[in-house]
């Protein structure tokens, strides 16, 4: 199983997000993913531009993966711009960039303009949207008049490598769709749903003559000196978790936050995430998230009293005894 290292856009300034993401690659993190957000979940926060910071990231490492967790094409992202973004990143960064598409909420999309769609649209724009960028990685000229608009639309500047496409599901229908377009499927560590998606993935791939690609399960991570201090620096992620905000027309931060505050509980945070002054219980939650099917653990720092000190014991304790030996990093 992999690591990759999330940046969180929501929760912390493009600057300090850099500085975390060389250090996640000197602690040993294989891959990066940071959130692509117009807004953040709660109000005030953070939320910076992941294709900007992506390109710097991509000069200042040199090993780590690359990508967003995940994108959202379905109205302030025309796909042929996505598709020419990524492949940029990819030429920026040969055999680095990777591309997460999802289906988006409503926080992102209705601020730029958009009048909020039913859940099936939704999806059925994403996958609209995943086929013109396929067909544009592939060199096509594609011209459509769906939900994205193409006339001749072509890249003129296309890397050797096509950048690999993690699809982002939370229910079967999308799940599906990323069996049949995707390289990957991307979904929350939730042992209770992601079965059932992985399930989906797989079948539907099958279905479509295609080898099923990576296993993404996302988690949130927080370490501190105490667990109060690491409960602390992760309490606002609690405006992250209702499940409505996912599809529904929720696209006020402050508002949201207040609903939040109503429908999650402390427990229900340390249940969804990973929170502990502990390196030995991170460790054994990520092993869990390898008997689930990860292929790939996407580990958000959501550490706001210490998320340095989080990649520091990441880098000398949590990752070497994941991959089986226990070694002091040089950071």
């Amino acid at each position: 199983m992999k690591h990759f290292y999330g940046a969180a856009h929501e929760q912390f300034s493009p600057p300090d997000l850099l500085a975390q993401a060389t250090a996640a690659e000197q602690a040993g993190f294989d891959g990066l993913a940071c959130s692509d957000h117009f807004q953040p979940w709660w109000s005030p926060g953070q939320s910076g531009q992941a294709w900007v910071w992506l390109g710097a990231v991509a000069q200042a490492t040199s090993r780590m993966a690359l990508g967003t967790g995940v994108t959202a094409p379905v109205h302030r992202y025309h796909p042929a711009i996505v598709a020419q973004a990524f492949a940029t990143l990819e030429l920026l960064a040969p055999g680095r960039a990777y591309l997460g598409i999802g289906s988006g909420e409503a926080l992102n999309e209705v601020p730029c303009g958009m009048d909020w769609p039913e859940v099936a649209e939704q999806v059925d724009r994403m996958e609209e949207a995943l086929q013109i960028i396929t067909r544009l990685f592939a060199g096509e000229h594609v011209t459509t008049d769906g939900h994205f608009a193409c006339n001749n639309a072509v890249l003129h500047s296309l890397p050797e490598r096509r950048p690999p496409i993690y699809v982002s599901a939370f229910g079967p229908k999308a799940a599906a769709i990323a069996g049949r377009y995707g390289d990957g499927l991307w979904t929350l560590a939730d042992p209770e749903k992601a079965p059932e998606l992985i399930d989906a993935y797989k079948s539907a791939a099958e279905d479509a003559g295609r080898a099923p690609g990576e296993i993404l399960l996302h988690c949130g991570v927080s370490w501190a000196e105490t667990d109060e201090e690491a409960f602390a620096g992760a309490a606002v992620w609690k405006g992250a978790q209702p499940d409505e905000f996912y599809t529904d027309d929720w696209h006020d931060p402050s508002e949201m936050q207040r609903h939040a505050r109503e429908q999650v509980s402390d427990d229900d945070l340390r249940e969804a995430f990973i929170i502990s002054a502990d390196p030995e219980e991170h460790i054994e939650r990520i092993q869990q998230l390898e008997t689930l099917g990860a292929t790939i653990a996407v580990l958000m720092n959501i550490s706001g009293v210490d998320p340095l000190g989080t990649v520091r014991v990441y880098g000398e304790t949590v990752l070497p005894a994941l991959r089986g030996s226990r070694a002091t990093s040089s950071t």
